[in-house]
């Protein structure tokens, strides 16, 4: 499982995520809770799949300047 806290842009993040699909890598959003926000993906390494993920974010045009971390749980 892969944990997002985010205090701000978490509708955009989780469109990102959910619709993202490159070398069939996927994510589904699981729940939300407080700033934390919890997905599933098909990925077994789940600490590479963290920073892959915080390098997507990072990537889109609200991603630049937003603070948020992600862990592999």
């Amino acid at each position: 499982m892969i944990v997002l806290n985010a205090p701000v842009q978490q509708d955009k993040i989780i469109e990102t995520l959910t619709t993202y699909n490159e070398e069939g890598l996927t994510f589904e959003f699981i729940e939300k809770k407080g700033m934390k926000l919890y997905f599933n993906t098909n990925a077994t390494d789940l600490e590479a799949t963290a920073k892959k993920v915080k390098k997507i974010i990072k990537e889109t045009p609200y991603g630049a300047v937003l603070y948020f971390q992600v862990t592999a749980e």
